[in-house]
């Protein structure tokens, strides 16, 4: 059966308890042996099939016991409220990794990994991304505050700046890596301090990165 080719357009922020740099971009074993982690999108145009996603933020919080490849993982997905429910079905698709070619995408190869699916939470999303500024800030009441900036120079306190590009990666082929903290009151417990994050510009469809 063929799928429902969709695809979307903006800029992400992924933010995760390893340490600042991630061992996971480089095919290592995470910081502290497990991962904690969350992802927000601005969808600055985008369609699933003939629903329209443009102007839509959504996200989801994730966390496995160990290393991602090794399973067992919990997830819950958060989609603004603005969000019909023409839309909300459409992001949850693909957020669950449906009608996307297999292997091709993080999404699709998170849903892989994952146990355990909580109920989609449906809630006003803030959510500030300057992919050129290197900043990054998410806020949902009562179950997610996060920002993120600039790796500063230890000596200096001024910016350091970051790039790095994955031209087969899953999830983006370049990012600007990025030092953050969060903390979340939800079921997913994430409380991160310092730790990695990176923004970057995102163009997924259902066959993968969009090169």
């Amino acid at each position: 059966m063929a799928f429902v080719e969709w695809s979307m357009q903006g800029t992400q922020i992924s933010h995760c308890n390893c340490n600042i740099g991630c061992p996971c971009q480089f095919n290592a074993l995470p910081s502290h042996g497990h991962c904690r982690a969350y992802m927000f999108v601005q969808i600055d145009k985008g369609h699933f099939g003939k629903v329209k996603l443009d102007g839509l933020r959504w996200g989801g919080m994730f966390s496995w016991p160990g290393p991602i490849h090794l399973g067992n993982g919990t997830a819950m997905v958060v989609v603004d409220k603005s969000a019909t429910a023409e839309q909300k079905a459409a992001i949850e698709a693909v957020a669950s990794g449906r009608e996307t070619d297999p292997g091709s995408l993080i999404t699709q190869v998170f849903s892989t990994t994952l146990t355990k699916v909580l109920p989609t939470q449906v809630k006003p999303i803030e959510l500030s991304l300057n992919y050129k500024a290197r900043t990054a800030r998410v806020r949902i009441a009562d179950l997610l505050e996060g920002n993120a900036e600039s790796i500063k120079n230890p000596m200096t306190g001024q910016p350091h700046a970051v790039s790095v590009k994955i031209p087969q990666g899953f999830e983006y082929e370049e990012a600007e890596f990025l030092i953050g903290s969060a903390k979340t009151s939800g079921p997913i417990e994430l409380n991160f301090n310092d730790t990695h994050a990176h923004i970057a510009k995102l163009h997924w469809g259902t066959h993968g990165v969009v090169r």
